[in-house]
């Protein structure tokens, strides 16, 4: 027995070093631990995973006391606390290894939520974990794991800044549209004596407004509407500008139950001013809550067709946000709280700058007040190729033919045809030529309006009487290209960037010879639009061509360079053949019209196979001011295009 002894001293003596060893191991590890298979992060990286997935099975949980929790139960339990955010699941990191103490450990990872918009919101958020009896790290689970600041049964909800919404500026920088005086009027159901009587009155009222205060009102359904309100309800009826209020105000006043609401809306000078030019703002329809549900929501206000639509991100801004903790109230809901974990601030749109004049544009408004058919009036100033005014008749809504129209010019293209013969030498202003009733070119016959000839006249009295016969006549003289030649010399058929759609035309070339006589009087394959024919007419007067300009901020990134200067001559002499068509021409109704005076064309344009069935034109300058009238179905030119032009330039002398 003697002799063990020195073995069990021996063994004794080693025990201590194994122990020395691991406590050395064990207080390495509680400053870093190592990322092996069997370390927290493996449990982290499992936990994320899963997180993002929905399935946590492969993670082990407990509670802060150290009981075991279900994977479904904290995966259900994560859905709730992400509250709005739950749809969009965070990208998930970790970040660094776990710090280890004895048998715990605390890992951080790194929570990025996408928020409405594309806003991103980031956090380091920490985890903790506990070595368990089967060698597993489990995650101590617990809300603050999803943000620092939740509790059992809160929900992060998120809370929307609407930003400032930028005005749409005129030449001047003046907004457009601005908050202007509106009144809402209403009916309360309880103090209607006379439902059916009340709506007469009503409606005899509001068909006394100017229409260029308002559109139709419908009162069909009102009396429905107010056998189901509440007796002291509002029940709206229409909001009226103010100034169309106060036209009607003491016939509607003292009606039984009509009440009357203050308030101000977002609106153009009128209601007709540059409307489809410019879009409308409207709180965000179905289809744009579809379409974008990462931009829009209910209430926000949204921009639709024109101006508005095409710059809604530039001028709605950025919304603001919040993400606010909703803590659990009373009957299984939950309250908003004032605990803001995030916060962006909104930022206001910026303002759209155009060229846009307001008394020109309400000038060109009001010379198509009135019209019954589709029309359009465009307005370029001459110097700079600013548009001015860009005005519709009745159509669709938002329908911008002074853009976008797709017609035939008829004899407003002989500005082109004169200029193209003129530049070749193929005549000048005082050689006659001989203007018949009719013309056949290949067994096509041509013809003058109502069939009038002159004879052997000069050519500018043939340009200035528009007579078809003689310009068919010199046709074959400008070859099977000519025409579009000179036409690109005007602009025609450019790619612009002006900062909204526009057609800047077509125009015939290579066709065979009754092509080329039909091309030569604004007939056949030639469409323009009236800005296009409003740039040409600006170009003859300038003596080269420029680009129209629209929005100068932010400037359009490829504006079409400038044109050729034209030569002097031909452009000396058609401009004295403009002046003849209103002082011995088609145009003579303009020979009154105060100020600098009247160039122009007129022209009207067979759109079918049909004669009598034709749009009308003008096209002209005075002054710094070029435009084009087009008037669809507009029959001749002197009854319709002339007479709206003769208002516009009137109501621009007033200015």
């Amino acid at each position: 027995m003697l002799m063990s002894y020195p073995v069990r001293h021996r063994r004794s003596r080693r025990r201590p070093l194994v122990a020395a060893l691991a406590a050395a191991a064990l207080a390495a590890g509680a400053l870093t631990g190592c990322s092996g298979e069997d370390g927290p992060e493996s449990s982290v990286e499992a936990f994320l995973k899963g997180w993002r997935s929905g399935d946590l099975h492969a993670v082990g949980f407990i509670d802060p006391t150290g009981a075991r929790v279900p994977a479904d139960e904290v995966a259900k339990e994560i859905r709730a606390l992400s509250g709005e955010l739950a749809a969009t699941p965070p990208e998930l990191s970790r970040v660094g290894d776990a710090k280890i103490t004895a048998d715990l450990a605390t890992a951080r990872i790194q929570v990025t939520w996408t928020l409405p918009g594309q806003l991103r919101w980031a956090y380091e958020s920490p985890v903790r974990l506990r070595h368990g009896e089967d060698d597993r790290w489990q995650v101590i689970w617990e809300p603050s794991v999803v943000q620092e600041k939740l509790e059992k049964g809160d929900r992060l909800a998120l809370r929307r800044d609407a930003a400032p919404r930028a005005g749409v500026l005129d030449n001047a920088g003046a907004p457009i549209v601005t908050p202007r005086p509106v009144v809402r009027v209403g009916v309360q159901p309880s103090e209607v004596t006379d439902v059916k009587a009340l709506v007469k009155q009503l409606d005899g009222a509001f068909k006394a407004i100017r229409p260029a205060l308002v559109p139709p009102v419908d009162l069909a359904d009102l009396p429905k509407r107010l056998s189901e309100a509440d007796p002291g309800a509002f029940v709206e009826v229409v909001t009226l500008r103010d100034e169309a209020y106060r036209q009607i105000k003491p016939r509607i006043y003292d009606l039984p139950g009509t009440k009357f609401q203050a308030d101000k809306l977002d609106l153009a000078p009128t209601r007709e001013f540059a409307r489809a030019l410019l879009g409308s703002v409207d709180p965000a329809q179905a289809d744009d809550l579809t379409a974008h549900p990462d931009r829009y929501v209910r209430g926000d206000l949204v921009g639709h067709g024109g101006l508005q639509g095409r710059y809604d991100d530039r001028l709605r801004g950025v919304p603001g946000q919040a993400v606010l903790i909703e803590r659990p109230a009373p009957e299984g809901t939950t309250n908003p709280t004032d605990i803001e974990v995030f916060r962006s601030e909104p930022r206001a749109g910026q303002p759209l700058k155009t060229t846009l004049d307001v008394a020109a544009q309400n000038a060109a408004d009001a010379a198509l007040r009135g019209q019954a058919r589709r029309s359009a009036l465009v307005a370029v100033r001459i110097s700079d190729g600013a548009v001015l005014a860009a005005a519709n008749g009745p159509g669709p809504a938002g329908e911008n033919l002074a853009f976008t129209a797709q017609v035939p010019p008829g004899s407003t293209f002989k500005v082109v045809s004169a200029l193209a013969l003129l530049d070749r030498g193929a005549v000048t202003p005082e050689a006659t030529v001989n203007c018949p009733k009719r013309a056949e070119v290949d067994g096509r016959s041509f013809k003058n309006s109502d069939d009038f000839e002159l004879g052997a006249v000069p050519f500018t009295t043939d340009f200035a009487k528009s007579c078809n016969t003689a310009f068919v006549a010199l046709a074959p003289k400008l070859g099977p290209d000519g025409l579009a030649t000179t036409g690109r010399t005007l602009g025609l058929e450019a790619e612009w960037d002006l900062g909204a759609e526009v057609f800047t035309g077509s125009v015939s070339a290579n066709g065979g010879a009754t092509e080329q006589a039909a091309a030569a009087i604004g007939q056949g394959t030639t469409v323009v639009s009236p800005l296009a024919m409003a740039a040409a007419t600006a170009a003859v007067a300038r003596g080269h061509w420029e680009q129209p300009k629209l929005v100068v901020d932010p400037a359009p990134a490829k504006p079409a360079p400038a044109g050729p200067a034209l030569k002097t001559e031909s452009v000396a002499a058609l401009k004295t053949m403009m002046r003849a068509v209103v002082t011995g021409g088609t145009a003579s109704a303009l020979k009154g019209v105060p100020g600098e005076p009247v160039y122009g064309k007129t022209g009207t344009a067979e759109y079918d196979n049909n004669p009598a069935h034709t749009h009308a034109w003008f096209v002209g300058w005075q002054g710094d001011v070029a435009f084009a009238v087009f008037v669809e179905q507009g029959g001749p030119s002197t009854a319709s295009a002339v007479p709206i032009a003769d208002r516009f330039l009137r109501g621009l002398a007033a200015r």
